[in-house]
């Protein structure tokens, strides 16, 4: 699958809390993109914050993520279906630069190209970092983590397969088809836009069948 480097994905958030503050970028990276940052149109009127992008070797952003409504804290059995997975509403989405293979900056060798499939792999790395089975013990979540990520690469690798469904969504006011897939954990989804980029979105307690995505005109004010 052409994509991003597996090894660059959101930190994963402490295990029974709120992502750290100190895990977060600023916004001066955002700034950088050479590319529009997508969120939830302004039909949401809840929370907006800034997450993580995501460079390249040669230091180029290549993508990043935006959060919307409630900050996930990592979410495991022992909560599922109680008041505190009810009060977790939250739709976070990745935007992805479109690129083909390139050469590296300094001329030394290719950079990996992207795809809709890197902005699904994304996505589906970025929801597992927020989840974690109650009944497994925590010295063996990174053995957890590791094989559901390459689930997540497989999964993200057949976007065509039966995993996944077709869900049509506004992207800037136009409907756009959008691959999409539930799972225990949440949902995920991932499309392209006329914008040059892909993009990637996950989330729980928010149905993503009501979401509509637009060019963020101020990303400055997601800080």
């Amino acid at each position: 699958m052409e994509t991003t480097s597996r090894a660059v994905v959101q930190a994963p958030a402490t295990e029974g809390g709120p992502q750290s503050p100190s895990g977060r970028r600023t916004v001066d990276g955002y700034l950088r993109a050479p590319f529009p940052w997508y969120g939830l149109d302004e039909a949401f009127t809840g929370r907006r914050w800034l997450m993580q992008i995501g460079t390249a070797a040669d230091g180029a952003v290549e993508h990043g993520s935006i959060g919307h409504g409630d900050e996930p804290s990592v979410r495991n059995e022992h909560v599922a279906g109680d008041e505190q997975d009810a009060k977790e509403k939250f739709a976070v989405v990745v935007t992805v630069a479109a690129n083909p293979d390139r050469r590296s900056a300094d001329g030394t060798g290719l950079l990996e190209a992207t795809s809709v499939s890197s902005a699904a792999w994304l996505a589906g790395v970025g929801l597992l970092s927020f989840t974690w089975p109650g009944q497994m013990d925590h010295s063996l979540r990174d053995d957890w983590l590791e094989q559901q990520t390459e689930t997540a690469w497989v999964l993200a690798d057949d976007l065509d397969g039966e995993d996944w469904t077709t869900l049509s969504l506004p992207v800037d006011g136009v409907p756009t088809p959008f691959h999409y897939r539930e799972s225990e954990f949440g949902w995920v989804l991932a499309g392209s836009t006329e914008q040059g980029v892909h993009l990637g979105a996950y989330g729980r307690g928010m149905s993503a069948y009501g979401l509509a995505f637009a060019v963020v005109k101020d990303i400055a004010a997601y800080a």
